[in-house]
Parts: structure tokens; C-alpha cells; sequence
């Protein structure tokens, strides 16, 4: 008789927590990798506060999510980046047609134009910007996808040379591949990915739009991106 995989009862543990939409809604909300109250999350789901308390506790004693308090207000944020990148991959397995019909209203369809456009996907850039700037960077012998993600000297110098700081404590990969839900195709993540992402903010290149991970490239930012990795500003809109 075969011996059971004593993995088997904590994989089905997992993914029973994630088997539910409104823990999913959840999930997919923080992706931003921003801390939501309960009272946002609940509101955002569409079900009362009591219900999506319930549901909170079994993901933050899952380790799926990690909470913070402030008083009597009760905020949530995903565990780490390792949950980010999992919820992500498991998005991108769900077939387009499925996606697509979730948008029933106009709003709802301009939102997710916008979130396709350019969004955050936890800590760093997805969508057709984050695309564009992966893309850039291999063109451009920064980046490497023949073997995995990998920065070159050239790369780390660009990093450097445009200011953006790299954490290398070794915790996390430096670069790692990681497949956009909307594109089909991976985009730079890991630390090198969360630290552009960041100056990207930070400097003013881009502004997040609506209550979606949506993100805008404004005009100093077309100029800074095609300066720093030569993309046409057309492509960028």
C-alpha cells in the first residue's frame, strides 16, 4: 500500500482557504500591497462585516494574510510576496473569456481597461506598462529571460547609474519572472522589480488611479522611461 504524501492534507488545506469568492475577492484586492480595513474589504466583496471578519480569521490563521490593529480598526495585508506571486499565478491560469465577463457596467469595463493598461501586482509593475519596461530592459541587455530572470552587470550598473537602490540581503531573488494575468506573458518582479516600481512613485512617473491597482504614466515619466530605456511614449498610453 502506498504511503499518503503528507503534503497532501496541507496543499488541500491551502487551497480550501483560497476556494471561496469572497476570500478570493479578498486576495485579489490586496494585491495591491496596500493595508485594507475590514470595513473596506467587507464593502469592496459585497457582503456584511460579520461575515467577512469570519472570513479574514481563517485567512490570517492560514497564513495568507497578516493583521494589524489600531485602536478598534482591524486592517489586513498579504503575508509576504510569496502569497502575492501565488494569488498571481493562480490568476493567470483562469481562462481570458472568464475574466473578460466579469465587467458588466461601463465603469467596471473602464476600470479593467485601465488595470490591463498599467497596475501594481503587489510590489511591482504588471500589465502592458510593466510589459513595455521588462521588454526594454532585455532589448537592452539589462535583463535576461533566456535561463530565468536574471539581471546582468549591465543591468545593476543601469540600476545604479538611475538611482534606484537594490535590496540584496539574499531573502528575496533579485529578479524573478512573474506571468501577468491580462498579457500571458512574465514581467519583472522579485527586488529588482518591487525597487523600480517604487522610484516609479516615488518619483513621480506614475500615479495610481481609482480604488482599482490601476496605474498612470504621467508626462515626466514617458520622459524619464524613454530617456533611461528608449520607450516611445505611445507606447506607454
Amino acid at each position: 500500500m502506498r504511503t499518503k504524501d503528507p503534503r497532501a492534507a496541507g496543499l488541500a488545506s491551502l487551497a480550501s482557504l483560497i476556494a471561496d469568492e469572497t476570500r478570493a475577492a479578498c486576495l485579489l484586492a490586496l494585491l495591491d500591497g496596500r493595508a485594507w480595513s475590514a470595513g473596506e474589504l467587507a464593502r469592496h466583496a459585497g457582503v456584511a462585516a460579520s461575515t467577512l471578519s469570519e472570513h479574514l480569521s481563517k485567512l490570517v490563521a492560514g497564513g495568507l494574510l497578516a493583521e494589524e490593529r489600531q485602536g478598534r480598526h482591524r486592517y489586513v495585508r498579504l503575508a509576504g510576496a510569496r502569497v502575492a506571486q501565488l494569488v498571481e499565478d493562480l490568476v493567470a491560469q483562469v481562462p481570458a473569456p472568464a475574466v473578460q465577463r466579469t465587467a458588466r457596467t461601463l465603469r467596471q469595463s473602464s476600470a479593467g481597461a485601465a488595470t490591463a493598461r498599467g497596475r501594481t501586482c503587489y510590489d511591482h509593475l504588471a500589465g502592458r506598462l510593466g510589459i513595455t519596461v521588462t521588454d526594454a530592459l532585455t532589448e537592452r541587455g539589462l535583463l535576461r529571460q533566456d535561463t530565468g530572470f536574471a539581471l546582468t552587470d549591465a543591468g545593476l550598473a543601469w540600476f545604479g547609474a538611475a538611482g534606484i537602490p537594490l535590496a540584496r540581503d539574499g531573502r528575496r531573488p533579485l529578479a524573478r519572472a512573474c506571468l501577468d494575468w491580462t498579457e500571458r506573458r512574465p514581467h519583472l518582479a522579485g527586488a529588482a522589480g518591487a525597487a523600480l516600481c517604487r522610484h516609479v512613485l516615488d518619483a513621480g512617473w506614475c500615479v495610481r488611479i481609482g480604488s482599482e491597482r490601476a496605474v498612470r504614466v504621467t508626462p515626466s515619466g514617458e520622459r524619464a522611461l524613454c530617456d533611461l530605456l528608449g520607450i516611445e511614449p505611445t507606447a506607454l498610453r
